[in-house]
C-alpha cells in the first residue's frame, strides 16, 4: 500500500508559500529591469487603487502619470497622447479627415468665414459658398470667442449630420444640414509663377506627400519651369520615409540623410543619380520644423537651393510613436539625425541666405526668393 507524500495540510501551507516566492521573483525581475523608480510608479498606482478614498478616473490618472513621465525627459520633441489624441493623430497622418469640406478663417466676429469649399465635398453639395459665415453649429452660437471652437464642433463621425446656421453674402441667414464624410486632404499646392518659376507649397510629410510633390514638380517641368520655389512655411514635418523619398527624387547621387540610434548605430540613406536639375529656393519660418527644416538644409548643403525666411528651431531628433495597452501612446525621441555631410541642426537651425519677415503688404519672403533665383 502506497502512502501519500503530501497531506491536505501540506498543500494548504505550500500554496501561499509558492505564491509568495513567485511574487518575490517577479518583483525582483521587475526591479532588475526598471529599478526603484519603475517600482515606485507601480507602487503609486497600487496605492491610488487600494487606498484613495475619493472618486477618480483611472484612465485620467494613468494619462497624467505618463504625460508627466514624458515631460520629465526635458525633450521638447517628445510627447504623450491620450487615446482620443492618438486616434486623431493617426487620422491626420493619412492626409484624410472627416468633415464637411471647407477651409475657414476667424476674421469675422460673427463666426467662421468660409474661405474655400472643397470640390465634390458635402459642403458643396449642401450649397455652401466661400464668403459665407457659419454663425452656429447644432444650435451653439459661434459669435465672439466661441468661433474658435467652431471647427472642432463641425467635425464628427462619418455619416452623421451637422446643422449649421449660415449668414449668406446677401445678408440673409439660412439653416443648412450637412452630412459629414471622409475627405482627402491634398498636402501639395503648386502653380507656375511669372518667369517660369514653379511654386510648390507642402503642408506636411505624411502619407502620399512625396508622390504628390513628385507629380507636381514633374508637371511644372513639363510646362517649362526653369526654377523651383518650395514653400515649407508652417510645415511641422512628418515621416522620414516621405522626406528621403523627396530628397532622392530631387538630388543627385550621394548621402542625403544620416540617422544614429541610442546605441550609436548609424544608418546612411543614399540618393540615386537621377535628379531635378533646376535652381531652387526654400521658404521657411519659425514654424518650419523637423522634416521640413531638414529638407531645406539638405537642398542647401547640396548647393542646389537657397533658403529665405525666418530663423528655425534646430530640430535634430526623430521620434517613434509607441502604442500603449490602455489606448494612449508615447512619442519619444529615439534617433539623432544629420545631413548627408554629417551636420546636425541642433542649436543652430538653418543658415538663411536671406533673412526676411512678412509684413502686411505682399509676400516679401517669396519676392526675396525670386530675386535670389534671378541673381543666380
Amino acid at each position: 500500500m502506497r502512502t501519500k507524500r503530501f497531506s491536505a495540510l501540506h498543500l494548504i501551507i505550500l500554496l501561499p508559500v509558492t505564491m509568495l516566492l513567485t511574487a518575490g521573483v517577479l518583483l525582483a525581475v521587475f526591479y532588475g529591469i526598471f529599478g526603484k523608480e519603475g517600482l515606485s510608479l507601480l507602487e503609486g498606482l497600487y496605492l491610488v487603487n487600494s487606498r484613495f478614498v475619493g472618486e477618480y478616473d483611472e484612465t485620467q490618472v494613468v494619462d497624467s502619470a505618463l504625460s508627466g513621465m514624458v515631460d520629465g525627459l526635458g525633450d521638447r520633441w517628445s510627447y504623450y497622447l491620450t487615446e482620443e489624441e492618438y486616434e486623431a493623430q493617426n487620422q491626420r497622418r493619412t492626409n484624410q479627415y472627416v468633415g464637411i469640406g471647407v477651409t475657414v478663417n476667424y476674421e469675422s466676429e460673427d463666426g467662421l468665414t468660409i474661405v474655400e469649399v472643397t470640390e465634390g465635398g458635402p459642403a458643396e453639395a449642401a450649397g455652401l459658398q466661400s464668403g459665407e459665415v457659419v454663425t452656429a453649429v447644432d444650435g451653439f452660437s459661434l459669435a465672439g470667442e466661441a468661433r474658435y471652437e467652431g471647427a472642432e464642433r463641425i467635425q464628427g463621425e462619418e455619416g452623421t449630420t451637422v446643422t449649421l446656421e449660415v449668414l449668406g453674402t446677401d445678408g440673409e441667414t439660412r439653416t443648412v444640414e450637412v452630412t459629414r464624410a471622409s475627405l482627402d486632404s491634398d498636402p501639395v499646392t503648386a502653380k507656375m509663377l511669372e518667369g517660369n518659376v514653379g511654386y510648390v507649397a507642402l503642408a506636411n510629410f505624411y502619407d502620399h506627400s512625396a508622390d504628390r510633390l513628385k507629380e507636381e514638380v514633374t508637371r511644372l517641368q513639363e510646362e517649362g519651369a526653369e526654377a523651383l520655389v518650395f514653400d515649407m512655411r508652417n510645415n511641422g514635418g512628418g515621416y522620414l520615409s516621405e522626406l528621403t523619398e523627396m530628397l532622392d527624387f530631387l538630388l543627385p547621387e550621394g548621402p542625403i540623410f544620416i540617422s544614429r540610434d541610442r546605441a550609436g548605430n548609424e544608418e546612411v540613406t543614399q540618393s540615386d543619380a537621377a535628379c531635378v536639375d533646376l535652381p531652387m529656393a526654400v521658404l521657411v519660418n519659425a514654424n518650419t520644423y523637423s522634416a521640413a527644416e531638414f529638407f531645406a538644409a539638405e537642398l542647401q548643403e547640396q548647393g542646389v537651393a537657397v533658403i529665405v525666411g525666418e530663423p528655425t528651431s534646430g530640430k535634430g531628433y526623430s521620434q517613434q510613436t509607441f502604442a500603449l495597452s490602455h489606448g494612449g501612446a508615447m512619442a519619444i525621441s529615439t534617433g539623432a539625425y544629420f545631413t548627408g555631410n554629417g551636420t546636425s541642426l541642433i542649436g543652430t537651425g538653418l543658415t538663411l541666405d536671406r533673412e526676411v519677415y512678412l509684413t502686411d503688404e505682399g509676400d516679401a519672403q517669396l519676392e526675396a526668393a525670386l530675386d535670389l533665383l534671378e541673381q543666380n
